[in-house]
């Protein structure tokens, strides 16, 4: 037998571990004398710390190693954290992406976000506007004709709108359009006024500061950043108005959100 120093060396494992370990039970002594407290161990023991730290080195917690020492399936836990893995990969992936968008940009002016947006049930209006410059007026006149059929229906909070383009290209002349707003039940429907739950989708994003007329820049590098990272667009561009006529007196304080619903190819 092998006091705990001596274990300690020939296991390549600390004194704090090999008591952390004793401590969650883990790997015991064999032997621990009453008199000195001094704990001994045996060179079978070898073998077990060795899958110890070898399960540890992959990250799999001391509840999950006591699991497997106590003969659950192996397997199953192991496939459990080659999912955490790759889920976490993903994730630093993405990270790794927007770092180097970063350096490229050498600012954070337009820095690109991915979120999850939840499903919402929404009102929706679908409408043909001769210009842009007309996608107020549409809103307004919408959620007052639907505020009309539903004078208690409440929008969520935070609010979350937008508008998406329907036409399938770039039009600037006789765009067809629809407004979306997220509310807190489904409402009586009228002639324009409808209702759906929208499916949950992650969305990269990027904050337009400034005036619609100056938009076609944060599009650019929206696209571009999807391009560059493997990105695939599944569905109509959505433009989220934050600050707008409504609630700013000049163009260059207005704020929208730009979101593309995306999936990696």
């Amino acid at each position: 037998m092998y006091k705990i120093g001596d274990f300690s060396s020939m296991s390549k494992t600390t004194i704090k571990a090999l008591r952390y370990y004793e401590k969650e039970g883990l790997l015991k002594p064999v032997y621990i004398d009453q008199n000195t407290g001094y704990r001994y161990y045996e060179t079978s023991q070898l073998v077990e710390i060795s899958k110890i730290i070898s399960l540890r080195q992959i990250g799999l917690s001391i509840k999950d190693i006591k699991n497997i020492l106590n003969g659950c399936d192996m397997k199953s836990i192991l496939n459990k954290r080659k999912k955490e893995i790759k889920e976490n990969l993903t994730i630093y992936t993405t990270q790794l992406s927007k770092i180097n968008y970063l350096l490229e940009e050498n600012n954070m002016k337009n820095e690109i976000f991915i979120k999850e947006i939840p499903s919402y049930i929404v009102y929706y209006s679908d409408g043909i506007i001769s210009d842009f410059s007309k996608i107020p007026e549409f809103v307004l006149e919408r959620g007052a004709e639907c505020a009309k059929a539903n004078p208690n229906l409440k929008c969520i909070t935070p609010n979350y709108c937008y508008i998406s383009y329907l036409d399938g290209e770039y039009k600037e002349q006789n765009i067809k359009i629809r407004y979306a707003e997220a509310v807190e039940e489904f409402g009586e429907e009228t002639k324009q006024i409808k209702f759906m739950k929208t499916t949950p989708v992650t969305a990269v994003c990027i904050y337009h500061k400034g005036s619609y007329e100056n938009m076609r820049q944060s599009y650019n590098i929206i696209l571009k950043y999807i391009e560059d990272n493997g990105y695939e667009i599944i569905d109509n561009v959505r433009e989220c108005y934050i600050d707008g006529c409504w609630n700013k007196d000049n163009s260059d304080d207005y704020l929208t959100e730009i979101e593309f619903p995306v999936r990696k190819k």
